[in-house]
């Protein structure tokens, strides 16, 4: 071969060589970070079905962080430890996704999790103790005492399983034990295919569940001027910032997430949602939580991003001052209650009787939402749908005590008056004769 027709040839390859360079450089992580050349196929295999079946998922899988990780399919649907198999269209996937199958990738986040209130003790709250294993059992209670090993909510009973299932357990599914062995899912709050930090830090998605009369952690919040800030600069801020950077300039303004479970410039991000807490506010009379100074000094040290000390300070001190008023109200309305049945004028068996659903209503409505108003800094809360509904209630629980107990003094029995408590003349011979023979104190005996 001449010169010039070995020079062209070794040109020519060498464009081709740098042109397939420059076209791989060109390509998509996901399609070119691959272990595996079977993953590679699965995953275009997988968007060509579901781009026809199930769009939407495919197009939020591609908006996801997921996606730009070069995660694709199979990475999250096969299979985990424990899991059922599935044949689907030639691939082994999962019949069911739990937070297992995230926990390979998360580990730290999944512990976390696991010693939540979100975990165990969240499905327990409706369901009880029937659900679990005994390892789980003892595993929430070393950390939750008292949480999940407990019979299950007695609404459960008198509501019926369609309002249990369509209603509290979709909330309460957060801490749903799984076949295999795990608990709960991730995506109750980042969602399924677009895996979004952004989505689990907006209030809306923590709203889904603490909303309504007995927690209305979303409406207080939006009363909040923490809310109204929000709402009026969320166009500016990154709520897509990853934890471990996040900063004021990304959230210059607190959501739910920031205050119990973001890092903000340095501190600690966490997904177990009670390391930042006192009290147990949910509680009918509520008391400090075991790791009561370590809770309430991880909160301050986010509310410190943007108050000083004696502003926090003072903050805390009503707040609590709150908590010990609700809880003296509560405590009188119990002590009506157990004076009821002790006097064997109510039954044991939990709301079969009209009184019961007063006394319920003044703590689980006005005596929680007063607390957590109190705490989240809404004062229409504190007031009107808190304190204004316990003394309300209050006042019709008295009242309704007052008539159970008229009612069943009308129904008992006259007692035959004792000796002593006779006139004497009843005793004096003959002097109280009746017509037929009879004396008061034989009339009375009958």
């Amino acid at each position: 071969m001449s010169f010039r027709g070995l020079f062209i040839a070794v040109m020519l390859s060498t464009a081709l060589i740098v042109s397939a360079f420059m076209l791989q450089s060109r390509r998509p992580r996901q399609e070119i970070a691959r272990p595996t050349a079977d993953l590679v196929k699965a995953t275009g295999k997988c968007a060509d079905c579901h781009r026809h079946e199930t769009s939407a998922v495919v197009h939020e899988y591609e908006m996801s962080r997921h996606s730009k990780a070069g995660v694709n399919c199979l990475d999250c649907h096969q299979p985990s430890k424990g899991q059922e198999p599935y044949d689907h269209k030639g691939f082994t996937i999962t019949k069911k996704l739990t937070s297992a199958n995230c926990q390979g990738c998360h580990p730290k986040q999944f512990d976390e999790y696991l010693k939540s209130r979100h975990a165990a003790p969240a499905w327990a709250a409706v369901s009880g103790t029937a659900d679990f294993t005994p390892e789980q059992i003892a595993f929430s209670e070393a950390v939750h005492k008292g949480a999940v090993d407990r019979p299950a909510h007695p609404l459960t009973a008198v509501e019926g399983v369609a309002a249990v299932n369509k209603g509290c357990r979709q909330c309460h599914d957060v801490g749903r034990p799984n076949p295999d062995g795990s608990i709960g899912s991730c995506t109750a709050c980042h969602a399924r295919h677009v895996a979004s930090v952004e989505l689990a830090r907006l209030p809306e998605t923590c709203g889904q569940c603490h909303m309504g009369p007995d927690h209305s952690q979303l409406e207080i919040y939006h009363e909040s001027k923490h809310g109204v800030l929000f709402n009026s600069q969320r166009q500016v801020m990154n709520l897509a910032a990853r934890p471990e950077k996040l900063n004021t300039a990304d959230m210059p303004v607190p959501t739910c997430a920031t205050c119990h479970m973001s890092g903000l410039e340095g501190e600690k991000f966490t997904h177990d949602v009670t390391e930042r807490l006192s009290y147990f506010l949910f509680a009918p009379v509520s008391d400090r939580r075991p790791k009561f100074e370590e809770g309430r000094r991880n909160m301050k040290a986010i509310c410190l991003k943007c108050h000083t000390n004696p502003k926090i300070a003072q903050f805390y001190g009503e707040a609590e001052g709150v908590v010990r008023s609700t809880n003296k109200l509560v405590k009188e309305a119990d002590t009506i209650i157990a004076g009821l049945r002790k006097e064997g004028l109510l039954t044991d068996e939990p709301f079969d009787e009209p009184i019961e659903y007063i006394h319920f209503d003044l703590w689980h409505y006005g005596g929680r939402t007063a607390k957590h108003g109190a705490y989240m800094g809404g004062a229409d809360f504190v007031q009107w749908h808190g304190y204004y509904e316990i003394v309300s209630k209050m006042t019709e629980l008295k009242k309704s005590a007052e008539e159970i107990r008229e009612r069943a003094a009308k129904h008992q029995p006259a007692e035959a008056p004792k000796a002593a408590d006779l006139p004497d003349d009843v005793f004096k011979s003959g002097a109280a004769d009746e017509p037929g023979g009879e004396t008061h104190a034989s009339a009375a005996s009958r």
